[in-house]
């Protein structure tokens, strides 16, 4: 896998592309712009891996719109050090995000082709959160609880579980919604039964679905 000098000059274009569109977080601009893209998309993809949309990976998911990974990433004011869980691995483009801001992460992916395919690419180019297998709504009890929860994909409700893992003080960013639009939401958790609520606008996300494949 080769990262070329029009690569890193189209990558450094994607990241003024999204900080005009409003992303203000030097850490998270930093680390999209430090990972190549164009490795976690098929070979024919590779000359427009560097613009603002999202494309299909196959089993009827994508990688994310690269600002959709930036405003999430920033709605979770990610520090270094933080364990975080990620629900939907899908690519691992997320995920190297989080682990280039330092984070420690923990993801979860529902389909096994797509689990193999992160986890062998991941380990290729050299980046390493903790890989899982498994329904995205129960989360990952045995590693609870998590600083910050980020779910990359649509959920009519937040999952109990989800919110039973995270830390009092923690935050879970979430797209909320049926199978259209979502309404991007993060939740701050102030005590084990209440939540302070923010929303920022619609989304547009694959379905979170329970049970493996």
């Amino acid at each position: 896998m080769i990262d070329t000098y029009r690569h890193q000059g189209l990558r450094k274009k994607l990241v003024e592309t999204i900080k005009s569109k409003g992303i203000t977080d030097e850490k998270v601009l930093e680390a999209i712009g430090k990972i190549p893209r164009h490795f976690f998309l098929d070979s024919s993809f590779t000359e427009i891996a560097y613009q603002d949309k999202p494309f299909p990976i196959g089993l009827g998911q994508t990688i994310s719109q690269p600002y959709t990974v930036a405003f999430q990433t920033e709605l979770l004011e990610v520090n270094a050090g933080e364990k975080i869980l990620e629900i939907g691995t899908g690519s691992g483009y997320q995920a190297c995000v989080l682990v280039e801001m330092g984070a420690k992460v923990f993801s979860v992916e529902r389909h096994r082709e797509l689990h193999k395919r992160s986890k062998a690419l991941l380990e290729q180019i050299g980046y390493f959160p903790k890989l899982f297998y498994g329904d995205g709504y129960l989360g990952l009890p045995t590693f609870a609880p998590f600083d910050k929860i980020l779910v990359t994909a649509g959920a009519p409700e937040v999952p109990e579980a989800l919110m039973k893992q995270l830390k009092i003080g923690g935050i879970i960013v979430i797209p909320l919604g049926g199978s259209g639009n979502q309404i991007m939401t993060r939740m701050k958790k102030k005590s084990e039964t209440e939540y302070e609520k923010q929303e920022f606008g619609l989304f547009r996300f694959v379905p979170l679905l329970g049970k493996k494949a």
